[in-house]
């Protein structure tokens, strides 16, 4: 088979025919009279072995080792294979986002890629302190992809640098809940806490309370309580149970209380919220450092039904606890008329 003939049949060009001819890597077997390269079915069949090898990556030479020596085992080679393909894919992943990155700036002129892509290299630095000014020095009504700082959100463990990042994702005025919620379903709790954390901090957004309630169920408990926080400021009384655990708890328990006595203002809530802490009260695995949390947390509570467990616990057997809710039971009752007709209204 001529040169001509092995290319139709094969798809490999006449040039590349000559190269592996070159290189001894398949010489064809013959020659024609007139001096022509002539292949056999060998020949051929073994050109497809080249081919079928370039296709997995190998190089020219490794493929020339791996038909010459029969010594020659594969199982080496393909890994190093492989994890230089991951490697690959992985920088063209890297630069995939960052083309999108700067595709989602809508750039007028090459000065906003370039500041761009100045930003993407400040947050992938090493530095945290040059991650922080790299968000911070970013100037007042320039656009910044929504999409570059959620993902910089759920990546960043320093605390300064986060900050920075969540204030700048929610100035950003973009759709940063829907930028972040795939990191709300993270199979990683450090992720999911971060998107929690910055989507509680856009509360007012469209589809935060949503997330939030959502992450109310969430198997971990910090999580739970950025949720519950947020959407006890927002009126939400689904936050009641986890925001009434972390004062059992002792996590973040002043904060709780707080929103807990907000959320009281409304005389359907507060009979709910006054129960829940009266229970856990009485529970019979509630220590001292646990029953003087909830103690401190019923004097937020407005209504009568909050300062009759205080006056009952001032003569509580356990002596902390009665003079802590004897002293609160005093400032509930020194309260000004106007406020108790208020609460009972």
């Amino acid at each position: 088979m001529l040169i001509g003939d092995v290319v139709r049949h094969s798809g490999v060009s006449a040039r590349m025919l000559r190269h592996y001819d070159a290189l001894g890597l398949v010489r064809p077997t013959g020659r024609t009279a007139g001096g022509y390269r002539e292949y056999s079915a060998d020949d051929v069949r073994r050109i497809f072995h080249v081919e079928s090898l370039r296709s997995l990556g190998l190089s020219l030479k490794q493929i020339g080792r791996a038909l010459q020596d029969p010594a020659f085992t594969p199982s080496a080679l393909v890994g190093d294979l492989i994890r230089w393909t991951e490697d690959r894919l992985e920088r063209e992943r890297e630069l995939l986002e960052r083309l999108r990155a700067v595709d989602a700036s809508a750039p007028t002129g090459w000065q906003d890629v370039l500041r761009i892509v100045e930003l993407m290299q400040g947050l992938d630095s090493a530095s945290a302190a040059r991650r922080q000014q790299a968000v911070l020095a970013q100037p007042e009504g320039v656009p910044v992809p929504v999409e570059l700082l959620a993902g910089a959100v759920l990546a960043e463990s320093d605390p300064n640098v986060a900050g920075a990042l969540r204030w700048a994702l929610a100035r950003s005025g973009g759709d940063g809940v829907a930028a972040l919620a795939a990191g709300v379903h993270s199979p990683d709790v450090d992720v999911r806490r971060r998107a929690v954390r910055a989507i509680a901090e856009m509360a007012d957004a469209p589809g935060a309370t949503a997330v939030l309630a959502d992450a109310l169920g969430d198997p971990d408990p910090t999580v739970r309580r950025y949720a519950a926080l947020a959407l006890g400021r927002r009126g939400v009384t689904g936050a009641v149970p986890t925001l009434v655990a972390m004062v059992v708890e002792g996590c973040n328990d002043v904060e709780a209380a707080e929103v807990l006595g907000a959320l009281s203002q409304d005389p359907g809530c507060a009979d709910r919220i006054t129960t829940a802490l009266a229970d856990e009260l009485a529970a019979p695995t509630a220590d001292s450092a646990t029953r003087l949390r909830l103690t401190q947390a019923l004097v937020e509570l407005p209504g009568t039904a909050a300062q009759e467990i205080l006056r009952q616990l001032a003569r509580d057997g356990d002596s902390a606890v009665a003079l802590v809710a004897s002293a609160f039971a005093g400032v509930v009752d020194e309260r000004s008329p106007e406020d108790r007709d208020d609460e009972d209204s």
